[in-house]
């Protein structure tokens, strides 16, 4: 489990160290959900795992390029196993599990939004922003009935303006009727008639 930044800033140094030892000149990547709440100050509660979004890599125009973090980098599940066995983390501490997020698209100027820090001289490591953490909560929520999704959220304090445009995205990611509805009453639910009703 994590608990406070100081412990995640040590085992992403070390992370970086595992790294370099593998042959890992450069890694970056996009990281979300109760990590990177934690890291950048928004929510304090421990987490038990890292959840990878997205590689960075530049194109050969120079140009940022994500890339879906399924499959995980070979050179990086043998340096988080070392980091594991250190730290006595738990099974798949460092996971791609939102990263079929990537196949609908993610929020619009994401990358400019996030906040990134770098580890050791080779991994560079992009937090996501509080407006498209409220994106992804919300949407993580409403699919799973609430849970710590829910209680993200409502730490964030999503503005009517934000919630609404987090639902609109949250919609391209599953157009069905039956999502529109579950996410109307959420949003009721939540207090945000005025939101649910310009659905």
């Amino acid at each position: 489990m994590f608990e406070g930044k100081e412990k995640i800033e040590k085992v992403f140094m070390a992370l970086s160290e595992q790294l370099d030892a593998e042959g890992v000149i450069h890694l970056e990547m996009v990281v979300c959900g109760g990590i990177a709440l934690n890291m950048l100050g928004y929510i304090k509660r421990t987490t038990r795992d890292v959840d990878v979004i997205a590689f960075v890599d530049k194109n050969k125009d120079g140009l940022t390029v994500l890339s879906k973090a399924i499959p995980m980098k070979p050179e990086l599940i043998k340096a988080a196993e070392k980091v594991k066995r250190d730290f006595n983390l738990p099974d798949n501490w460092l996971n791609a599990g939102p990263a079929s997020v990537m196949d609908f698209g993610l929020p619009d100027g994401l990358m400019d939004r996030a906040e990134t820090r770098s580890y050791g001289k080779n991994l560079i490591i992009h937090f996501l922003s509080r407006y498209d953490q409220i994106h992804f909560k919300l949407h993580a929520a409403v699919d799973q009935a609430g849970g710590k999704h829910y209680d993200d959220l409502m730490e964030l304090k999503p503005s009517a303006e934000e919630l609404e445009k987090a639902a609109r995205w949250s919609i391209t990611h599953d157009s069905s009727p039956g999502y529109r509805q579950v996410l109307k009453d959420f949003l009721k639910q939540m207090g945000h008639e005025d939101v649910a009703g310009k659905l």
